[in-house]
């Protein structure tokens, strides 16, 4: 990870801890617990809670390549075997020098289902796959766009955008869940000896229902991000082709097939129910190929 980036994290995670102490020193959290009796210290539960929410978060993505070679069987390309081959490795090679970032690792992984992902924690040693789906059900143009998107999102610094977005959420999960726990135990449960079965229980779901929420907060930054992934794959192939690869997408009806922790940085997303809209990381393809005709 560039050492810009490394600053990014580290001035996000100081600025979420600022920032969250202020609100909470206005709204008189500290004060309330104190009369209640809750010897709760909230400034050290904020930071022990965003140590663990961006550590984790951070650790997630170091693996990430790792992680997607082993959930998806994908192959990297080393030494062409036939022309497709080549010519991905061509394309990407091209698209990267385009997009100013080093060339990416270049594998296919065995999917009926066109799909692509691209995934790394450092925009110069990142990881970009296709589907062996992708390649059999759209043309090369379309394809060339999708790689284009793909390497877009490396461009971007989209992984560790979610990361420290992941990281801020993991954060608010963990402090929030444990001072309701807290707040249950002493307070209305009146328990004065150490942290009783209320605060188990309490955290614990207060764990589960935030973090239902946190995720729905993260699917919506992914959602943006595609947009302008598409944009980049717009630029890096042709507007046309960008159009077509995601027209080809719809008419393999939404293809899914990624695992749900690759899912954000595929090139689509199974369509779903509408309160499970919510949770996409990927917009509608209807409303992706509008806000390109738009950008015309």
């Amino acid at each position: 990870m560039p050492v810009t980036r490394v600053l990014l994290f580290v001035l996000t995670n100081v600025a979420v801890l600022a920032v969250a102490s202020i609100v909470l020193s206005l709204f008189g959290v500290q004060g309330y617990l104190d009369e209640s009796g809750v010897n709760l210290n909230v400034g050290a539960l904020l930071v022990f809670c965003a140590v663990f929410g961006f550590v984790g978060s951070f650790v997630s993505l170091a693996m990430s390549k790792w992680m997607a070679k082993r959930a998806t069987g994908a192959q990297v390309i080393t030494q062409p075997r036939n022309q497709t081959e080549s010519w991905l490795l061509q394309t990407v090679e091209r698209q990267a020098r385009a997009a100013n970032i080093g060339m990416p690792e270049v594998a296919i992984f065995n999917s009926p289902e066109p799909n692509a992902f691209a995934t790394g924690m450092n925009k110069n040693k990142a990881l970009v796959a296709v589907s062996t789906g992708l390649l059999e059900r759209m043309n090369q143009g379309e394809v060339e766009a999708v790689l284009g998107h793909e390497v877009s999102h490396v461009a971007n610094g989209d992984m560790i955008t979610l990361a420290l977005i992941q990281g801020v959420v993991n954060t608010f999960v963990l402090f929030l869940s444990r001072v309701i726990g807290f707040i249950v135990d002493r307070v209305l449960l009146k328990n004065e000896r150490g942290l009783g079965i209320g605060y188990i229980v309490t955290s614990l779901v207060a764990q589960i229902v935030l973090g239902i929420l946190a995720s729905m907060i993260v699917a919506w930054f992914s959602r943006r991000r595609e947009f302008r992934a598409d944009q980049g794959g717009a630029t890096l192939a042709s507007r046309g082709k960008m159009i077509g690869a995601l027209q080809a997408l719809q008419r393999v009806h939404e293809p899914q097939g990624l695992p749900t922790q690759m899912a954000a940085f595929g090139i689509s997303d199974k369509r779903i129910g509408r309160f499970g809209s919510l949770f996409m990381s990927h917009p509608p393809l209807e409303m992706r190929i509008q806000a390109l005709q738009q950008s015309a």
